[in-house]
């Protein structure tokens, strides 16, 4: 059953939420994808058959959480994520964060360390605002960012373009986490596809290389695509989990 959760900055946050033993996972989901996605919910029947407390939720403008998607921000969702994991869970947690929820994911590990037993990143894309995002943009999208405030782009997910906002490109370059050392004292699983266009699989060998972890490992998945929701890699998810979470449970 869904709750809701208000945070310290007054919005109100959808979640899911099951009870269990061991270090909790904590499912960190993509930009402007939901809670209800294929791997939030896989992984949740996942560990209730594990018997391992569980915690999925909508950002701020996202899904059944309140607020506009075009008013937010990667600042925003970082407090959303930080608000959630304070209130609804105990002890230190395993952090899975698919594509942004990556990033968001290496946020809360730094602010956080202490509160993260483990973490895995599926396709996770830190920084992309800045490197992905802005660097790509022609001369005239980037007028159109500066006098109108945002740009359009086409998405593979839907039929709505993409609005990206000027908001989101300034507060990005606030919480970049490739441009100083990154401490990662915990487990870290990096799942990536060869197949993935969004986030192509130099950004995993870029974090990889980037990071100070004393477990850290890199899996690559032939002809795997961004969405990394096969059974087969839904499977890899898993594994990587239990790897992480080993010394906990």
């Amino acid at each position: 059953m869904t709750d809701h959760l208000t945070t310290p900055q007054g919005r109100r946050i959808a979640y899911n939420r099951s009870a269990g033993r061991g270090a909790g996972i904590v499912f960190l989901g993509g930009f402007k994808s939901d809670m209800g996605g294929t791997k939030a919910v896989h992984l949740e029947a996942w560990a209730r058959d594990q018997g391992r407390a569980f915690l999925r939720f909508d950002y701020s403008g996202h899904g059944e959480s309140s607020g506009d998607f075009l008013d937010g921000c990667i600042g925003d969702w970082f407090a959303d994520a930080t608000a959630a994991i304070t209130a609804l869970t105990d002890g230190p947690q395993v952090l899975v964060g698919s594509s942004m929820g990556g990033w968001i994911a290496l946020l809360l590990a730094r602010a956080m360390p202490e509160r993260v037993a483990g973490l895995v990143g599926i396709a996770a894309a830190p920084d992309f605002t800045e490197d992905s995002m802005l660097a790509q943009f022609t001369d005239a999208q980037r007028h159109a960012l500066a006098t109108r405030g945002f740009v359009e782009e086409p998405s593979d997910y839907s039929p709505e373009p993409y609005v990206i906002t000027r908001k989101l490109i300034e507060d990005g370059r606030n919480h970049l986490v490739l441009r100083a050392p990154l401490d990662l004292p915990f487990p870290v699983r990096l799942l990536q596809g060869t197949a993935d266009t969004d986030v192509p699989p130099a950004v995993a060998l870029r974090l990889m290389d980037h990071a100070d972890s004393p477990d850290l490992r890199l899996s690559l998945v032939k002809g795997a695509d961004h969405r990394f929701s096969t059974a087969a890699c839904l499977r890899v998810i898993e594994q990587a989990v239990a790897e992480v979470s080993q010394s906990e449970v």
